[in-house]
């Protein structure tokens, strides 16, 4: 039989196409990612496998040829795309711990702006101011809270005095109860952020300390608040309020 005769190229060219055309779902299934478009390196395989083949064997040695070349071909395009991947995840990881270290030196170092005037003058903290007539911790102040209470988390040497006031208005008693339920609300959140019970002093001194006019209803906003100071251990004496 002449290979080199222009039937027997075309005979062996159509069984390539078929051969190759039925393998080409069975390559995608293989990937676990559905059927798709062969690859370059699979189309390229699959010619040269079809040319080396039809020299060697015919028709059949054609088709075998294109293939396996297209076998080959396609596993090594799978190979390439599997490396680019690795890389890409290699170099995101490297990035990312990268990221994580600069982070945690940044932290490190606003850890010890803020331990330093505990130790210089014996407290910090914050005021966390109420609605009239109302327990509940306003939501823009929730972040600051918790940064606080974070910050006492990680300094086991400090204790975290936590104060509620009432304005002038209402009884005694009312006032009484309603600034210690402020303080709980308050203490809670700190204990959300992880500060221990057992180092948290919680206080109500209810309209005590108010120093409001009558009618004064800006100096009322003073005076619903929480005070939260992180004091050191043994700077004072625990007082409380029943």
């Amino acid at each position: 039989m002449n290979t080199n005769s222009p039937k027997f190229i075309a005979r062996a060219v159509a069984l390539a196409m078929v051969s190759c055309a039925a393998l080409t779902p069975a390559l995608a299934a293989d990937g676990g990612a559905g059927p798709s478009e062969p690859s370059k390196q699979s189309n390229i395989g699959a010619l040269t496998g079809l040319a080396v083949g039809a020299a060697a064997g015919g028709p059949v040695g054609a088709v075998v040829g294109a293939a396996a070349g297209a076998i080959i071909g396609d596993h090594y395009h799978r190979q390439q795309k599997a490396a680019a991947a690795a890389n890409a995840t290699l170099g995101k990881s490297e990035e990312e711990r990268t990221r994580l270290a600069s982070n945690l030196t940044q932290a490190d170092a606003t850890l010890a702006g803020l331990k330093e005037p505990v130790a210089r003058a014996g407290q910090v903290g914050l005021d966390v101011s109420f609605r009239t007539d109302d327990d509940s911790i306003p939501e823009q102040t929730l972040q600051p809270l918790k940064s606080v209470g974070a910050l006492a988390a990680v300094m086991p040497d400090t204790i975290v005095r936590v104060c509620g006031y009432a304005d002038p208005r209402g009884s005694d008693a009312y006032n009484d109860a309603l600034s210690m339920r402020r303080a709980q609300a308050v203490a809670a959140a700190l204990t959300g952020a992880g500060v221990p019970a057992g180092r948290m002093i919680i206080e109500s001194h209810g309209k005590t300390e108010s120093q409001s006019e009558q009618g004064d209803l800006d100096g009322y906003a003073f005076d619903r608040r929480v005070t939260v100071r992180l004091e050191q251990a043994g700077a004072g004496q625990v007082a409380s309020r029943d």
